[in-house]
């Protein structure tokens, strides 16, 4: 476990892996009439839930300060409420497995913020791995969903909000990470926030029984939960040891798993050019995966060289 919690790629396969089961979940649930942003709810009630319990059984607690209070909520808001809720929104538009895919526009979008702002930027071999992976997602974004049934481009154009939200999350949690904070105090924190955003929203435009369709999906809330609560603790985890453009590469491994359970489990179907796009977009992983590593021994290196003066 150790080596998983140092290693990037491996934070960053299990951290994609468990968001992209995140997209048949969502399916599931919304067909069964369970509202996106109730379901959205459930995603940060019980990751932040579960989170908390751990927090506590190790002796530790959140810590409230004005700094801290700001990063949870404005992270709570752009990172995980929004998206999430324009993700629901989609995903019965869209088919779980081309919502996913939208998660691939993220790396391209954080990149120009993080360029833009003067955060942490990737070498050239991570420019050419972003690109590549960015040329994927146009494949697949040119099929405009399942094979046979385009969406609308009102849909298609929710699905393109998903990862700019994502990208400002991106950015916006590597500059204000509150010092001295770890990764599960942070995750606890911000997923709460989120559950208490949702639900005052829910209350007001829908009404406390609405929550009472989650009754008809027991099964999927305790997958969804367990999942969330597994994938946030990791997520924060990716951030501090891969930052926020290595980070945003999580949407290319949770698209490849939307596109295989939603093919597989739900019975989408999907045109050649939406698989070949995937698979350009596993090379653009693979290529800024190496670009990562490259960077990390170089700064190795320099500590060397200066520790050695």
């Amino acid at each position: 476990m150790k080596f998983l919690w140092d290693s990037a790629l491996g934070l960053l396969i299990v951290t994609g892996g468990l968001l992209g089961l995140t997209l048949p979940f969502g399916k599931i649930a919304t067909a069964a009439g369970v509202s996106a942003m109730v379901w959205a709810l459930v995603i940060s009630l019980g990751a932040g839930g579960v989170l908390l319990c751990a927090l506590l059984l190790r002796g530790q607690r959140i810590r409230l300060t004005p700094h801290r209070l700001r990063y949870f909520f404005v992270t709570a808001a752009v990172s995980y409420a929004f998206p999430n809720l324009l993700m629901f929104s989609a995903i019965p538009h869209l088919g779980a497995g081309y919502t996913g895919i939208m998660f691939t526009l993220s790396p391209v979008i954080t990149l120009v913020f993080s360029i833009l702002l003067g955060v942490r930027r990737p070498n050239l071999l991570g420019v050419v791995g972003i690109a590549v992976g960015f040329v994927g997602a146009v494949m697949v974004a040119m099929t405009r969903g399942e094979a046979g049934q385009p969406a609308e481009f009102f849909w298609v154009a929710i699905g393109l909000l998903i990862p700019v939200s994502l990208a400002a999350g991106n950015i916006y949690r590597t500059v204000d990470w509150p010092e001295g904070t770890g990764p599960i105090e942070l995750a606890v924190g911000s997923h709460l926030a989120a559950a208490a955003l949702l639900l005052g929203g829910i209350l007001m435009q829908q009404g406390g029984g609405s929550l009472a369709l989650l009754g008809g999906v027991p099964l999927v809330v305790v997958g969804q939960i367990a999942s969330a609560a597994a994938m946030f603790a990791f997520f924060f985890r990716l951030q501090a040891v891969g930052g926020p453009v290595y980070l945003s590469q999580i949407g290319y491994v949770a698209a490849a798993v939307g596109l295989f359970a939603g093919t597989i489990v739900l019975g989408e179907h999907y045109q050649l050019l939406t698989w070949a796009g995937a698979v350009i977009i596993t090379a653009g992983v693979f290529i800024t995966t190496k670009a990562q590593s490259q960077i990390t021994t170089k700064a190795q290196n320099q500590t060397g060289e200066k520790v050695a003066a």
